[in-house]
């Protein structure tokens, strides 16, 4: 569980680098980071977090979220354009945006909270049943996440008025799936841990 913690702490950590980095001008390094998380994150910048910026984020128009600037108006992109909402890292004026969307930050985030808890109660606590994982922490983050959809060319998702969620409800979201998806799994890998220790033992002894 310890080497869970400092992974997870690690790769927040290096999602939060990158903008620095690329704020200091060492755009080598930083392109490698952007690149290294691009291949598990979209990295839109309109759900992104930016540092050193006049902004936190900068939300599309339609996500009806209260803000000086919106994506559009800073980048010059039409939200259609996805790829260059992935590539887009920022500038001087906005900031940079974490390599880490907002809601994967939310999701490692929530994984600490049960990780740390585990340790100092020293794995005493059995699973939360699978029902609780799916309707506290899948669902929520799955009908925000899916909802988006509306209003694309996709089946039936056409049919479906278009919608952006906003930065409080994807962290919030994430914050559930992390959290009761830490208390669902991390107690089953201990008791696995601890079943294949048993039988080297026994074998062992053998």
């Amino acid at each position: 569980m310890l080497l869970a913690i400092l992974l997870i702490l690690v790769y927040i950590a290096g999602a939060f680098l990158v903008p620095v980095l690329q704020y200091y001008g060492l755009n080598i390094p930083a392109n490698i980071g952007y690149r290294f998380y691009r291949t598990v994150c979209h990295q839109f910048a309109f759900r992104s977090w930016f540092l050193f910026g006049d902004q936190s984020f900068y939300p599309l128009d339609k996500a009806g979220v209260q803000a000086d600037s919106t994506y559009e108006e800073i980048s010059g992109n039409s939200p259609q354009d996805i790829e260059s909402a992935r590539q887009f890292k920022g500038n001087a004026d906005m900031g940079y945006k974490i390599a880490l969307c907002q809601r994967d930050i939310a999701i490692f985030t929530g994984l600490l909270f049960p990780a740390v808890g585990f340790v100092i109660w020293k794995r005493k606590w059995q699973p939360i049943p699978v029902v609780l994982w799916i309707v506290m922490g899948v669902m929520p983050i799955f009908l925000d996440g899916i909802s988006q959809l509306g209003g694309s060319n996709l089946p039936f998702f056409n049919m479906i008025s278009a919608r952006e969620s906003n930065p409080a409800m994807r962290t919030l979201t994430g914050l559930l799936f992390g959290v009761t998806t830490g208390l669902y799994l991390f107690p089953k890998l201990e008791k696995r841990y601890e079943d294949h220790k048993n039988k080297t033992t026994v074998v062992r002894k053998k």
